[in-house]
Order: C-alpha cells, then sequence, then structure tokens
C-alpha cells in the first residue's frame, strides 16, 4: 500500500514498485484515514506511509495500521528535513520497521534511481521478513566448527526459502579474558529501536565509551543522538572530526561521513572522512571496526544488531583476529538479519542473543566477567 497525500508521488511511487515483477500495489490512497480503511478491505504486508497529510497524518495512522494487522511492515516516507527526522524515529518507536528519504520534490522523486532502488529493495526485504516470521523457521547454535551453508539470495516471491533454513550457528569461544577499553556498535535497519534497548539497559552500569555506527542519512543522526541522550541516559554525541573519547559516552557517526578512531599520544580521537562508501554506506561499520581493532587491541567488544547486508562482517573478522570479541543480535528479534547473520554465519561470534539479552551480556563483558 502507498500513502501520500500527493497525487503525482503516489503515481511515481506505485510506478517504482511494479515496475518489479515480484512487487503488487494493491492500494494507493491520499492519507492515513483512507490507508486504515483500506487495510481493513485488503491484505497487505508492506505500507509505504507519508508522514505530512490531511485528515489523518502518518504518526496518528501507524498504531490505527498495527492495530489491524501486528505483523503488516510500515516504512516511514518523508522528506530531509529535521522535523521530518524526529517524527520519522518517533514512528519507529511507535513499531514502523524502517524510513526511506523521499527527493524533496515530485521532478527530483522522478529522476532517482538511487531513490527506486532502495524503495524497491526494502520492499521486498520487509515482505520477505514478514513471511519469514510468520513462519517462524529456527536457528540452531551449536559450539562446534564445521562448515556453514552460504545463504542464497531470494525474492519477494520465494520468501521462506532456503536462505531462511537449516542455518547454524557456530559460536567461538570468548576471547576477551579481562575488560575491554571500548564498546563497538553497529546497525542498520531496525537499529534505532535496537540501539534505545540496548544503550537504555547498559546506562549506569558501563563505563567504557560506546561508539556506534547506524547507518542514517545527515539529517537523521543529529535527531537520532537527541533521541538517544532523551530516551537512554546515555550522553550521546554525533561526533565530530577531532573529538577526544572519554569513558562513560556514547559516539554516533554522522550521516554522509566514515567514523574511524586514531591513537594520539594518550588519548583516543574520532576522526571523520568522505572515503568512498563501503557495502554502499557512507557511515560504515566495515572502516569504524578495523579502526577500534587497530587502536585498541584485543581489548574490544563489538556488537552487530539488526540490519540488510553485511556491513562489520569484514571489521568484525578483524576484530575476532586481533583477540577481541563479537557478538550479534539474533534471526528472531531482528528487524533484517542481514549484517547479525552474516557475522554469526561465518563463525565470528560468541554469542547470538535475542535483543532483550544484549545488554545484560555487555554489562557482564564489560565488568570483566567471564561470558
Amino acid at each position: 500500500m502507498v500513502v501520500d497525500d500527493s497525487a503525482v508521488v503516489r503515481g511515481l511511487v506505485t510506478r517504482m514498485l511494479e515496475a518489479d515483477a515480484d512487487i503488487s500495489v494493491v492500494s494507493s490512497v491520499g492519507n492515513g484515514k483512507m490507508a486504515v480503511d483500506s487495510l481493513a478491505r485488503n491484505e497487505v504486508e508492506v505500507v509505504v506511509l507519508d508522514i505530512e497529510m490531511p485528515v489523518m497524518d502518518g504518526l496518528t495512522a501507524l498504531p490505527k495500521l498495527l492495530e489491524i494487522d501486528k505483523s503488516i511492515r510500515v516504512i516511514m516516507a518523508s522528506t530531509l528535513t529535521a522535523r521530518n527526522a524526529d517524527i520519522s524515529l518517533r514512528a519507529l518507536q511507535a513499531g514502523a520497521v524502517d524510513y526511506i528519504p523521499k527527493p524533496s520534490s515530485s521532478r527530483e522523486l522522478s529522476g532517482g534511481r538511487d531513490f527506486s532502488k532502495e524503495l524497491v529493495d526494502k520492499v521486498k526485504i520487509h515482505a520477505n521478513a514478514r513471511r519469514r516470521l510468520k513462519g517462524s523457521p529456527s536457528v540452531s547454535i551449536s559450539r562446534p566448527r564445521t562448515t556453514l551453508e552460504k545463504p542464497t539470495p531470494t525474492t519477494l516471491a520465494h520468501a521462506g526459502s532456503s536462505l531462511h533454513k537449516h542455518k547454524e550457528v557456530v559460536l567461538r569461544a570468548p576471547a576477551l579474558k579481562e575488560r575491554p577499553d571500548v564498546i563497538a556498535i553497529g546497525s542498520s535497519t531496525g537499529g534505532p529501536q535496537a540501539l534505545f534497548s540496548v544503550l537504555k539497559g547498559m546506562f549506569g552500569k558501563v563505563k567504557q565509551p560506546v561508539i556506534i555506527t547506524q547507518h542514517m542519512p545527515a539529517t537523521f543522526t543529529k535527531i537520532l543522538a537527541e533521541h538517544i541522550n532523551r530516551m537512554t541516559g546515555w550522553t550521546c554525541s554525533e561526533a565530530t572530526d577531532g573529538m577526544i573519547i572519554e569513558a562513560g559516552k556514547a559516539y554516533l557517526a554522522p550521516g554522509d561521513f566514515h567514523m574511524v578512531v586514531e591513537s594520539q599520544g594518550t588519548q583516543k580521537v574520532l576522526r571523520l572522512n568522505q572515503d568512498p562508501p563501503e557495502n554502499f554506506c557512507r557511515p560504515a561499520v566495515d572502516p569504524m571496526f578495523r579502526s577500534i581493532s587497530a587502536a585498541y587491541g584485543r581489548k574490544v567488544l563489538s556488537v552487530i544488531l539488526t540490519g540488510m547486508g553485511t556491513d562489520g562482517l569484514k571489521g568484525g573478522r578483524v576484530i575476532v583476529e586481533n583477540g577481541g570479541d563479537l557478538i550479534a543480535q539474533d534471526e528472531a528479534s531482528s528487524v533484517v538479519w542481514g549484517m547479525p547473520g552474516s557475522v554469526a554465519q561465518a563463525g565470528l561470534c560468541s554469542a547470538v542473543l535475542p535483543l532483550d539479552e544484549i545488554s545484560s551480556y555487555v554489562v557482564k563483558v564489560a565488568a570483566g566477567g567471564a561470558s
């Protein structure tokens, strides 16, 4: 379902989606009330929901849509303004699974190939995830190292295929025998909600700095840092170039910049750059992980939360090879089990945990407890 008060935008978005043979737009409506009425009559897997609309806006419509169908996947679509970024993050807390920055004019939208690709990819991924979770396939976890089956691509028409069956995650023994000096977290789709949960559970119990890369555009990362401050108790800053890392504080990579760590004498400093995207992302988790491993050596605890793609796999391998530890969110609690799944299936993790168990695990390891 496409929900937008602009008929032109609805038409463009519908054409973008239906250009993919696996996607069918069953409803296209102009406000939140119409969306609620339409959902009551149609079977819908994914809703692309505008924020600012007459009669009923997107934030008001969201809980009403979820009341009708708790399993529906709602993607918020908004232009890149601070106000819309704030509303989108509030929507994520209220049950939306994702957001997509929308070009500010219909002219930009019609020529926006990047937007079109991102939109189609997200709709298909969330439709697949919805179907998978309704089927509730299990993931087995074992200690002995064995050959892992490589995941294969699926399409919307083949959700629930071999990518989500017969997986085995092999855990490695934890390497950290002492308190880590830093906690590093990477996340993407579904990440804001996961970050709020993990950081809130860690607040007041973890003294190390927490360094975070969340895939987000620039306007959103500033607002996300503010939300983390308000909701978790942590002092969280959107990083600036040359910022000195302090114990007990959290740092978030700004949109459109990679964030890395450098050692300068006895201090650790955050540096920002606009090197080419890695894994199609900037900021990306891999360069952050590599730099943290170089700066802190083996005393690193890294965490991969929900997200699509494989960002964090290469950098996580570097951390583990240098004697640090890596843990990941499990499939059942992830919005998308791409990033955490990639490190889990590569045999890099000392733990693969439900979201509500990650903070307690981090607290234990941060205090020097053997996991």
